[in-house]
């Protein structure tokens, strides 16, 4: 993989949002579907929310929010295992099965208690049909389904997104590649992101393909 050109001096305006992910308790080491490192850059996240907070009215948080038995959790599918391959033929649940996780009104599915939510203007619950995913923060994995994101965004004339959180390879890459999609100009917070990468060069995979998106990359000292 080449290597990604991180852009600098960006001036934060109120035309811009930042959109963390789904820094909840059960992505965190501990819980049901840890990412490593996860927990080393809610610091960092909350610093550059601050920041945002100083020039723009937008910070949008994201949360998983499953009922119990949905249909992407292997639990819901006798013989399976998490990480075992499985996709419905409308793609909304796959490429692989996950362990119960975010499961609504569980400690699993909140937000971690040293995130600063008191920043967030809104916050996006997802993957609530039992029957659907949603990686992304914009639009459930049958590509039909939004989640609200886009026309709050819309509604609010921002241009640009800056987003960060989990899991990189996952739901931060869906979000990033739907922003573009939706419109917007899109920026990955590239330090304030951390990844599964199941299966094996997912993360590698993801960077690639936003690359050939279009999509910028920033870290912490861009700002």
């Amino acid at each position: 993989m080449k290597k990604i050109e991180i852009e600098k001096n960006i001036k934060i305006t109120n035309n811009d949002a930042l959109l963390v992910i789904d820094m909840q308790y059960d992505f965190i080491p501990g819980g049901a579907l840890p990412v490593e490192g996860g927990d080393l850059i809610i610091n960092d996240i909350n610093s550059i929310a601050k920041k945002f907070k100083q020039s723009s009215e937008y910070i949008v948080f994201t949360q998983d929010w499953h009922p119990l038995g949905h249909l992407s959790f292997a639990s819901s599918h006798p013989g399976k295992n998490p990480g075992d391959e499985y996709q419905t033929q409308n793609g909304a649940i796959g490429p692989i099965l996950w362990p119960d996780h975010c499961v609504q009104g569980t400690l699993g599915a909140e937000f971690h208690k040293s995130l600063n939510t008191r920043l967030a203007s809104a916050i996006i619950r997802k993957g609530t049909n039992p029957n659907v995913d949603s990686y992304s923060a914009f639009l459930e994995n049958d590509k039909k389904t939004e989640t609200g994101l886009a026309g709050y965004l819309k509604s609010t004339r921002i241009e640009r997104i800056y987003i960060c959180g989990l899991a990189l390879d996952y739901c931060c890459y869906f979000s990033a590649m739907d922003a573009v999609d939706f419109g917007f100009e899109t920026y990955f917070l590239l330090g304030l992101s951390k990844g599964i990468n199941l299966p094996t060069g997912n993360i590698d995979r993801a960077i690639e393909n936003m690359v050939k998106k279009g999509i910028k990359f920033v870290n912490a000292e861009s700002f």
